[in-house]
């Protein structure tokens, strides 16, 4: 069975892309980023379904 992949983030450029994926697994949580606009400029952060709550509580840790 394949995990379902849930968005808990949209950053706004490739810096904010990279610093919430380091955060992210950092903290052990399984991540992917993909680009969402046409320019490439903003970007879904995903993360499996079973560690989206987790997720969400890492990122109000760090304020982002």
């Amino acid at each position: 069975m394949t995990a379902m992949w849930v968005v808990v983030y949209i950053a706004q450029d490739q810096e904010a892309c990279v610093r919430t994926t380091s955060v992210l697994e950092n903290e052990g949580i399984l991540v992917r980023s993909r680009p969402v606009s046409a320019d490439g400029v903003e970007f879904e952060i995903l993360v499996p379904e079973s560690e989206a709550d987790e997720a969400h509580r890492v990122l109000l840790d760090v304020a982002l």
